[in-house]
Order: C-alpha cells, then structure tokens, then sequence
C-alpha cells in the first residue's frame, strides 16, 4: 500500500510539473491577404461554416478553449494543429498555384465526404463543427463551384 501511495504521488507531482510546460500557441492576429475566406469570398453561411469546422486547426488563427492550458491536452492540440497546418493552411490559401488550390479543394471534399474531417475528437467538444448533411451539401457544393470557377482560370 505504501509503495502505491508513493506512485500516485510522483504521478501527481509530474501531472503538476508539466503545466508548466506549455506549446506556442497558433495565434497571429491578423487576416493573412492569401486567406482563403478574404480571397474567395463565400456566402455567410459558408464562411461560418469554414471558420467553426476547419479553420482552427487549418489557419494561422486557432481559437483556443478553456482546457488548452490543460497537459497533456495542449500537446495533443498543438499536434493536431501542426499536422492540419502542414496538410491545409487556409491562412496561405491564395499563395498556392491555381492547380494546388483545385488539388487542395478536391482533398477537402474527400475529407468531408469520407466525414474523416473534421476529427471526431474534434467534434466532441465543439458542437458548432458537427456538419449536418444539409452543411455538407452546401459546404460541398460551393467548394466544387470554386474549384471548378479556379479551372477555368487555368485553362
């Protein structure tokens, strides 16, 4: 029993030890002029969509919760938003060749399609970024729209 209460003490000693330690945070404060939602304009209900499913962990601008601060759940968000960075910025958007971007909008229709995004972990602590079939239909058919307005530019 002795050796039990020695264990959880040094557990709690190191839970306690690394809040201290906490990731930099996404945050830059300002609109990028190669954003996504500022070059291409959707429709409000669009670009709500966008800001509450996808741009925290794909922009240079993550609204941070309460439980942020929180280790190791600040590690595992910070790690969630490095990989959905280097997959999809939609802060740099406008900076990508116009087949890039066609490629990219093709990807984020699979993803939504497949529901891998956004995460489900994600999802279960912020409602807002549950997509209705209604959602993705709207989401779905405005990102084809532009992707195939970007082909044309292409072309």
């Amino acid at each position: 029993m002795q050796v039990f209460k020695k264990v959880l003490l040094a557990l709690f000693m190191v839970l306690i030890a690394i809040q201290f330690i906490q990731p930099d945070r996404n945050i830059s404060g300002q609109v990028s002029p190669a954003d996504f939602i500022k070059n291409y304009a959707p429709p409000a209900r669009v670009h709500v969509l966008l800001q509450t499913a996808c741009y925290d962990c794909h922009s240079n601008n993550t609204r941070y919760p309460w439980y942020s601060r929180l280790q190791p759940l600040s590690w595992l968000m910070a790690g969630h938003i490095k990989n959905g960075k280097e997959k999809l910025n939609f802060s740099d958007f406008g900076n990508l060749n116009n087949r890039r971007q066609q490629s990219k909008l093709h990807e984020i229709t699979g993803s939504i399609k497949d529901d891998m995004m956004p995460l489900t972990s994600y999802k279960i602590m912020h409602s807002a970024a549950r997509l209705s079939q209604a959602d993705k239909t709207l989401l779905l058919d405005w990102i084809y729209q532009k992707a195939d307005s970007i082909s044309r530019l292409s072309d």
